[in-house]
């Protein structure tokens, strides 16, 4: 599990962030908070990487209506993050 973390991108990394940070967000809300930080991001770049969070178990996916999906960040991508901050913090110590 701890290396799954380390496996992913930097813009996979920072949609678990985003993710965990709100509650239920749909894939509209996750794009308009990381275009804040990082600039615009395509469709074609959002959902096949929240696509792959799905498929590796780290972010759930549901329904707020047939038109609006969220995303949760599950167990296992809370545990993941937290491991990826640990080992951050092993090494920056700001």
């Amino acid at each position: 599990m701890a290396g799954e973390i380390f496996e992913l991108t930097g813009f996979q990394r920072d949609l678990l962030y985003v993710t965990g940070g709100k509650d239920q967000p749909s894939g509209q809300i996750i794009k308009e908070e990381l275009e804040q930080e990082i600039g615009e991001i395509t469709h074609g770049r959002l959902y096949p990487n929240l696509d792959t969070l799905v498929n590796k178990g780290l972010v759930e996916k549901g329904e707020h209506d047939r038109r609006t999906n969220y995303y949760q960040l599950t167990d296992l991508g809370s545990e993941a993050l937290r491991s990826r901050r640990d080992w951050e913090e092993r090494y920056v110590n700001l």
